[in-house]
């Protein structure tokens, strides 16, 4: 079970970055003795990898703040988001890790099941995060971009560290996404309906 938690929390980091939870998985198997990597996965640990996520990380970490280019970033990382959480999922419930001694082989025979996993659940984040990122830039004139999006990459790396430090706290940040989720559709609602009441003069 622990391996299940293990996985969706990097899954589920991976919907707010894409490239935290690989970047912790392989910096840990490298550089530590918190994470091994089996076999299939253990390019995640390659040096030039490694070089090439950070760059990666580091481009999406500066773009995701700029109010506007924010959202052609969610749109690009359609496809990254849930492509991460597909290979973080899958790596994760295969690692030997601090809390995972002996991981269980849940997927032996059907590999492709635990990266569909991961899709589905980075997807969820990603595109609830997509779309609260326009709510916050047009509520705050754009100065809570780069706040979000800070409080973004700090939840992301909480959960790839809790994922494989403590996976039962994956627990605490599955219920905390899901209340942020309640909150954000709620305020959409009330804005929706605020504007049904009081439309705007035509011009």
């Amino acid at each position: 079970m622990l391996e299940v938690l293990t996985g969706t929390g990097l899954a589920l980091a991976a919907g707010l970055n894409a490239w935290i939870p690989l970047v912790v998985l392989g910096a840990l198997d490298r550089f530590t003795g918190l994470v091994e990597l089996p076999p299939a996965w253990a390019w995640l640990s390659n040096e030039w990898v490694l070089l090439i996520l950070v760059v990666l990380l580091v481009l999406e970490f500066i773009a995701d703040k700029i109010p506007g280019f924010d959202s052609v970033n969610d749109l690009v990382q359609t496809v990254v988001r849930p492509t991460a959480g597909g290979l973080a999922f899958s790596s994760g419930i295969d690692a030997t890790t601090v809390a995972v001694t002996d991981p269980e082989a849940f997927f032996a025979s059907q590999q492709w099941i635990p990266i569909a996993i991961g899709v589905v659940l980075a997807l969820g984040v990603h595109l609830a995060k997509a779309t609260a990122r326009p709510v916050v830039n047009t509520a705050t004139g754009g100065v809570g971009a780069p706040v979000a999006s800070t409080a973004e990459d700090l939840g992301s790396f909480g959960l790839a560290f809790a994922a494989i430090l403590a996976p039962v706290l994956v627990l605490v940040g599955i219920m905390a996404l899901a209340v942020l989720v309640i909150v954000l559709v709620r305020r959409r609602r009330r804005a929706r309906r605020a504007r049904e009441e009081h439309p705007s003069p035509a011009p």
